[in-house]
């Protein structure tokens, strides 16, 4: 069960690895106006028609200044709720110093409570040489142990530098049907996900009506999602182009993620009465 919550929390950002891999020089600026600091999502996730979680994206409100470049800093907070809790306690927290102009990841952070498994992690990236470091707590001593190296492509991401850069995407150049390809680096292993761009229609969700662009990330087979249509994403129809929906059909069953409030929001949302 635990398993499970972990999975059904990290729906949101499972499209959000994202580098392009041929930068130069050290830092490419990205052009965007698709979100700013201060901006606040929070959402509930479902387990049919239960809700069994919540979750929270923000980009605090302030900027800091990480290897002598402002970034700003993004944390994820993700929680079960109700009866859940007596059986498969969730309680995590992700966040990354992302660099405000080229939007790559600087520092990223886990502090994951899952029942008893716990795991306090912290991962820093050096894209001057194209290293990460991986660093993860003793449980028992509490200090952290000898890092680990890996050797990194250019413009690497992490989820949270992924999920703002799959936001500044111009999805007006693709037809439906169109496939495109995340690469990116989580825990000890580099990614690379397609997604089909399945068009745009309206959806309804706690937070209200919204034109939105739809995604399918095209799954590989696993013991998890059950099918090749397994995950289906929304995102706002405007330039924020913030995450509204995912739904998920999975062996034990379908579970979903959806918007049900925001603030600080950059632009005008595409809302529909």
């Amino acid at each position: 069960m635990n398993r499970f919550i972990k999975y059904v929390l990290l729906l949101f950002i499972i499209t959000a690895f994202t580098g392009t891999g041929n930068e130069e020089p050290t830092y490419t600026p990205i052009k965007y106006n698709s979100f700013a600091r201060g901006e606040k999502l929070e959402y509930k996730v479902n387990f049919g028609i239960f809700t069994i979680g919540e979750a929270q994206m923000i980009i605090d409100d302030k900027f800091y200044r990480i290897n002598s470049r402002e970034c700003y800093k993004v944390d994820i907070f993700g929680k079960t709720k109700g009866m859940v809790d007596w059986v498969a306690n969730v309680d995590d927290h992700w966040g990354a110093y992302v660099d405000s102009s080229a939007l790559v990841p600087h520092i990223s952070y886990r502090k994951i409570r899952e029942g008893k498994y716990k795991k306090d992690e912290v991962v820093r990236f050096d894209h001057r040489v194209n290293l990460i470091e991986a660093k993860v707590k003793n449980k028992k001593t509490g200090e952290f142990k000898e890092p680990k190296v890996y050797v990194a492509p250019k413009g690497i991401r992490d989820m949270l530098a992924g999920y703002l850069y799959l936001r500044t995407i111009d999805f007006n150049t693709m037809q439906k049907g169109d496939v495109f390809t995340m690469s990116g680096f989580f825990e000890d292993e580099f990614y690379e996900l397609d997604i089909r761009y399945r068009g745009r229609e309206k959806i309804k969700t706690k937070a209200g009506k919204f034109m939105a662009i739809k995604l399918e990330p095209l799954m590989p087979e696993n013991k998890l999602f059950d099918g090749e249509d397994s995950i289906l994403a929304w995102i706002s129809d405007d330039e924020n182009k913030i995450p509204l929906k995912v739904q998920a059909k999975m062996f034990i069953g379908n579970t979903g993620v959806e918007l049900k409030k925001y603030s600080n929001v950059k632009n005008p949302l595409s809302r529909l009465n």
